[in-house]
């Protein structure tokens, strides 16, 4: 499904990524993870067009899409969320932020919508059905005429990834969907991943809670520093010592309770 091959990612004289070479099967959930300053965000930007790598190509069902433009790459079916949901329209409902996410399926061209003729109709009447659909997958659909500047926090990052279905990812990249969430919105969101994975979309996910990455992932990919430090099962991630020494700075924290909570 993606395969990654000598990506670098330089700003002036700073690596961001560096030689990193991964790939990810139809299917899986792997997880991306590192310390603060890694790379794995950046790696997402060059992933789906927002920043051009330096070196190396990504590969998306064998076709190389280095130098496409984001919603190029958007529309051959490989998507992300974001950190952040700033990117909602905070002024639509909940509804409406998820039927402008379908705009890339519509094939009704300006004028044709502006005429309001059949295939405009037709549009409107299919995003709207598909909009519900996938607030009733995320279970949001009650939410559905609220706006999403009043959305509490954890449902408008909810929100944002029921935007990113409304496209129909085969390849969906979820950048830190816990975060800032509490233990009940975690659990929820935790279960809205499985739900997608099981309809059998893949899933590449950087996540800074560990709890999370272990309960989900099938593999690991471990950066720092922009490079590949590791990659494996979650218990080979977990015992790793160069992983504990990454985030830990040494062996004897790895039998701390701190230990505990981040691997």
């Amino acid at each position: 499904m993606l395969k990654v091959t000598g990506l670098a990612k330089w700003f002036g004289g700073l690596a961001a990524i560096q030689g990193l070479d991964f790939s990810v099967t139809k299917g899986e959930l792997v997880g991306i993870i590192g310390p603060n300053g890694a790379g794995k965000t950046t790696l997402f930007n060059v992933i789906s067009g927002f920043y051009k790598p330096t070196a190396g190509n990504v590969l998306f069902k064998g076709e190389s899409l280095t130098g496409l433009k984001p919603h190029e790459i958007a529309a051959r079916g490989a998507m992300r969320t974001f950190q952040s949901t700033t990117f909602l329209f905070r002024n639509l409902t909940v509804l409406d932020n998820v039927r402008v996410g379908s705009y890339l399926l519509g094939k009704t061209d300006l004028l044709r919508s502006l005429w309001g003729g059949r295939q405009s109709v037709e549009r409107d009447e299919n995003t709207l059905h598909q909009a519900m659909s996938i607030l009733d997958f995320v279970e949001l659909s009650d939410l559905k005429s609220h706006f999403a500047e009043n959305l509490p926090h954890g449902y408008r990052r909810i929100l944002g990834v029921a935007v990113a279905l409304a496209g129909r990812p085969e390849l969906l990249m979820m950048d830190e969907p816990t975060t800032g969430m509490n233990a009940q919105e975690v659990a929820r969101m935790v279960e809205v991943i499985r739900k997608i994975q099981d309809r059998g979309v893949t899933i590449l996910l950087v996540e800074h809670n560990m709890r999370v990455v272990m309960e989900l992932c099938q593999r690991i990919i471990v950066l720092n520093f922009g490079k590949k430090l590791a990659e494996g099962t979650c218990e080979e991630i977990r015992t790793n010592p160069d992983v504990i020494q990454a985030y830990l700075g040494g062996k004897d924290a790895a039998h701390s309770t701190e230990r505990d909570r981040s691997l």
